[in-house]
């Protein structure tokens, strides 16, 4: 009844007499120590036999966690996931590692349907580019899906670093035959996922992603992500990702995508080489910087919040005219986000205000801004923030309507803040 990946685990500890880390070890083990114990309750099922007496699961009241991606057809009932989630943990914290949680699609990579691909793209023959399968351009056409997929810049040496630090899972809302052929370009040798790629079918709720699929502790999770909403119960995991958008079809709203400007990502600056600096900081905050509290007792979220909150300390702000007359401002995103970044947001200006937030040059507090010499900048600054985990230069973001060499002028002034 067990597939052939399991059966190879079991294997795999006969002849070696020693367990791994495997996700699928874990699970083996759960179903050998399942063994000694009566039923009910049921400790799990797999292919739709309870482990230990092999009653029908459809014959059964049981409530569970699937784990299909891990062996097909098994479940765990909440008792034996907490279980094996506990025992996962340990082994974690051994090895000096968290999780790291990775969504596909605008997070690691870039796809688009052939039929999709503009006629700038064709001109420029990105299709026959992608046929070639040259690793050196990661551009790859996906047989048999009529696809194209465009790995992100950095993204091969984000995976080998992080794996040293990370227990790594895919975990995307795209379908599993999609997943798994985007893991493999991903990682050729099977040295970082193994059975670790979550696809839609593994969801335990419709249109949510949640860590309850995922064997360790919601406390030791560590999420990148494009899209925050599929994220509602673990918002404090997330990093929220800044979009990749590849191809024409990925970003017909915002103008030439950057295979038609011949453009991409810089490897050395770009979004995963900002993002893993910022792993890298929450993993050592997490087991060298934590030495006052028992490691079974960190938690990597608070760090999470901590390493944010750095990002714009010591800056406050007052917004002018962003929002809408009949919204409170300390409901909207922005302002929020802001907060988050370590910011502090007021309503309005006094001295020790160093940042002035509009849409146009032409407000009271705008002008203000540049009569104390405080910058101005757009709301653009604040996104591109979050994004990069780093105060960006404020010059960066100046606001429509402000005389040029004047804004200029009072931006550099205030450079030294």
């Amino acid at each position: 009844m067990c597939s052939h990946k399991r059966c190879r685990v079991e294997e795999q500890h006969q002849d070696q007499g020693t367990a791994t880390r495997s996700g699928e070890d874990a699970i083996a083990g759960s179903v050998k120590d399942a063994q000694i114990k009566t039923c009910p309750p049921h400790t799990g099922f797999i292919g739709g036999l309870c482990f230990t007496c092999g009653k029908n699961q459809d014959e059964e009241d049981f409530t569970g966690v699937p784990f299909g991606y891990i062996s097909e057809g098994l479940w765990l009932s909440t008792s034996e996931r907490d279980r094996l989630c506990g025992s996962e943990v340990k082994n974690l914290l051994r090895e000096r590692k968290l999780v790291l949680i990775l969504d596909l699609d605008h997070t690691l990579i870039n796809s688009t349907r052939l039929h999709d691909i503009s006629a700038a793209e064709m001109d420029l023959g990105i299709q026959s580019a992608a046929s070639k399968n040259d690793p050196n351009i990661s551009l790859f056409t996906l047989q048999g899906m009529h696809m194209l997929t465009k790995l992100r810049p950095f993204v091969r040496k984000f995976l080998e670093e992080a794996s040293n630090m990370f227990e790594m899972y895919i975990y995307t809302m795209g379908v599993k035959a999609y997943a798994i052929e985007i893991a493999k370009l991903l990682d050729p040798a099977n040295v970082y996922f193994d059975s670790k790629v979550i696809s839609n079918s593994d969801c335990t709720q419709q249109h949510q992603k949640g860590l309850d699929v995922v064997p360790g502790a919601d406390s030791l999770a560590v999420v990148l992500d494009d899209t925050e909403y599929v994220w509602q119960k673990h918002k404090e995991n997330l990093i929220l990702m800044e979009r990749y958008h590849y191809f024409a079809a990925s970003c017909r709203r915002s103008g030439q995508s950057l295979s038609e400007l011949m453009q991409d990502e810089r490897e050395s600056d770009g979004a995963l080489a900002t993002i893993l600096d910022v792993l890298k900081r929450i993993h050592t905050i997490f087991f060298d910087l934590g030495v006052e509290t028992a490691l079974s007792s960190r938690d990597v979220r608070p760090v999470i919040k901590r390493v944010r909150q750095e990002v714009l300390q010591g800056c406050k702000l007052v917004f002018s005219r962003v929002f809408p007359s009949d919204c409170r401002p300390q409901h909207q995103i922005m302002w929020k986000m802001a907060e988050q970044l370590g910011a502090v947001c007021c309503s309005e200006v006094d001295p020790s205000v160093t940042h002035v937030v509009a849409v146009h040059a032409g407000t009271e507090k705008a002008r203000w801004a540049v009569k104390h010499k405080k910058f101005l900048l757009h709301p653009r600054w604040i996104e591109a923030c979050n994004y990069r985990w780093h105060r960006q230069p404020e010059e960066d973001f100046p606001v429509p309507g402000l005389k040029e060499g004047k804004g200029k002028e009072k931006v550099a002034e205030n450079a030294h803040l």
